[in-house]
């Protein structure tokens, strides 16, 4: 495995865990402490960086924003558009 494979797959896990644990508080926040809630920009954002996969799972098993086309749509879309670069990375050679 090369060196850039296994940066990126370590930056992939750092961004899943930061991304679970910032739904997770946002969840609490939601219940607990309203004025405390993480934006969705926020939320979305932390998405595209890669912890998208990691951010819908943790949102389906918590029951957190579910209900908003926003994140039931938009992180679905970022996953598949993140899975296509990776196929055009590695068709060209970028990783191997």
């Amino acid at each position: 495995m090369s060196t850039l494979v296994r940066l990126l797959l370590i930056y992939a896990l750092i961004m899943s865990i930061i991304s679970m644990i910032i739904t997770l508080y946002d969840k609490i926040a939601a219940t607990k402490n309203p004025e405390g809630r993480i934006r969705e920009r926020t939320l979305l954002i932390l998405s595209a960086l890669g912890g998208s996969v990691a951010m819908y799972l943790a949102m389906q098993c918590i029951r957190h924003k579910t209900q908003h086309k926003k994140f039931m749509i938009g992180i679905p879309a970022i996953i598949v558009l993140q899975f296509a670069l990776v196929c055009v990375l590695i068709k060209f050679g970028i990783i191997k």
